[in-house]
């Protein structure tokens, strides 16, 4: 079948509000049960991803062992651990089911730069993590365990590195989404990319600022984060340019073919 041209009036399918329920559940129940699909497996080498992530803090720890003050701890600590690896390993397909649900509300045009945008949210989030684990880490939990006087013992709780590690991979996860923020912005018409690109100068200070809150008090640290959120800035504004020549190409397109 022949796809009918973009100019042509679709019609979106409707439902009531109860077919859109229904239909949310079925996804959200796909969602739970890829998730646990996942979690099964990993749930016997609990301690073991516990123990990979970690390594970055135990690397720099004289002792290289951790402290468990709670009686549950060594216990539920780990499997804490397992449950938000299951989420992050199913995260695509918890969010193509996401994509699914919505995507019959949107129109051709729409779709083809959603499903882009979608994929590549996915792939900058997963690069965000690894980032944080790969280099954050290291360079933080180094400078952490250096910086006491010999009088202290440095002995972290489990449960404590636990919560720091997923606050600090969330927030880098969702940091390195700066260039899908950027394209929204200026699909939706809420800026421009003449204005992302005259804001330059006052994005790269603040790319420092969030360097400095973020990371040990000195500049090859502080660097360290303010190089790549910039750079993933300036991804954002090349983005935002090929995706709004693309969709000007689009419109002239349908205007020479009515």
């Amino acid at each position: 079948m022949s796809e009918k041209p973009d100019n042509e009036e679709e019609n979106l399918a409707e439902g009531t509000l109860l077919s859109h329920l229904v239909e949310l559940r079925s996804r959200l129940l796909k969602a739970v049960t890829a998730i646990v699909i996942v979690l099964v497996p990993l749930v016997p080498f609990s301690q073991r991803v516990f123990e990979i992530i970690s390594k970055p803090l135990r690397a720099v720890i004289p002792s290289g062992q951790l402290l468990a003050t709670k009686p549950l701890s060594p216990i539920f600590t780990p499997f804490k651990a397992v449950c938000l690896v299951a989420i992050f390993l199913a995260m695509p397909y918890v969010l193509y089911q996401v994509w699914a649900f919505v995507a019959p509300g949107l129109y051709r045009k729409e779709k083809r730069f959603a499903l882009p945008l979608l994929a590549t949210s996915i792939f900058l989030f997963y690069a965000g993590v690894a980032f944080a684990y790969f280099v954050v880490f290291p360079l933080i939990f180094g400078f952490a365990v250096t910086f006491p006087s010999d009088t202290i013992n440095v002995m972290p709780d489990i449960s404590e590195y636990l919560d720091l590690a997923i606050t600090l991979v969330l927030a880098f996860g969702c940091t390195f989404e700066v260039p899908i923020a950027t394209v929204l912005l200026v699909m939706t018409g809420i800026t421009t990319v003449e204005k992302l690109s005259k804001a330059r100068p006052y994005v790269f200070l603040l790319a420092f600022v969030v360097g400095m809150f973020l990371t040990p008090p000195d500049v090859f640290s502080q660097t360290l984060l303010a190089i790549p959120v910039y750079l993933l800035y300036e991804a954002g504004i090349i983005m935002s340019r090929f995706f709004v020549k693309k969709r000007a190409e689009g419109t002239e397109a349908s205007t020479e073919n009515p």
